[in-house]
């Protein structure tokens, strides 16, 4: 496949799964507890500064540009579908998680502990959609600086998993603590 065919449909998926999450945030319940305006603006940053280095021109130079794979196929088409297949795990959760959802780490009024769809799974399913997307997109692109990107995006993650753990342990008690013995936080059966 042409590369910059390929890159055109991994930003085509990404201006999906944007679009899905503007559409369906007007559905999203009344937030009852919300993490602190710092660590949103932690995570934020850490988003904002992972796209920066990895997909824009402003660090298009230097070793950040080297190729971490050797071109080939799988380099391009393994990427799209990895990308494909973790925009559509996105999505699903998201659906899955309906009102309950927020780009923020909250409680929800009338907040439900949803075990459904790829809940059952792991329990962080959008994250895991974004992250092999990201992957996706990194293996595209095929350049360290993408790498760079999908590293702080894990960074923010984490951080923004042990926080939604917390909330939900306090939501839930011993229902949380449940799930959390059953199903893996990411990538199920292993972490």
């Amino acid at each position: 496949m042409v590369l910059a065919h390929a890159r055109h449909i991994v930003v085509s998926l990404w201006l999906i799964i944007g679009a899905v999450w503007l559409v369906t945030a007007f559905f999203a319940k009344r937030s009852t507890r919300t993490q602190s305006l710092g660590s949103n603006l932690y995570h934020r940053a850490l988003s904002i500064l992972a796209i920066l280095v990895g997909f824009t021109p402003f660090f298009d130079c230097g070793g950040l540009t080297r190729r971490f794979i050797p071109p080939t196929a799988f380099s391009d088409d393994g990427g799209l579908v990895l990308a494909l297949a973790g925009v559509a795990f996105a999505i699903w959760a998201r659906f899955s998680l309906g009102g309950n959802w927020s780009a923020t780490v909250t409680i929800k009024a009338g907040h439900t502990l949803v075990r459904r769809g790829p809940y059952a799974w792991v329990r962080h399913p959008i994250y895991s959609g974004l992250l092999a997307a990201l992957l996706g997109t990194a293996l595209v692109y095929n350049q360290v600086r993408c790498l760079v990107a999908v590293a702080l995006v894990m960074v923010m993650l984490a951080s923004k998993i042990g926080m939604e753990e917390k909330f939900m342990t306090e939501q839930f008690g011993p229902q949380y603590q449940e799930y959390k013995r059953q199903v893996k936080a990411l990538i199920p059966f292993v972490w």
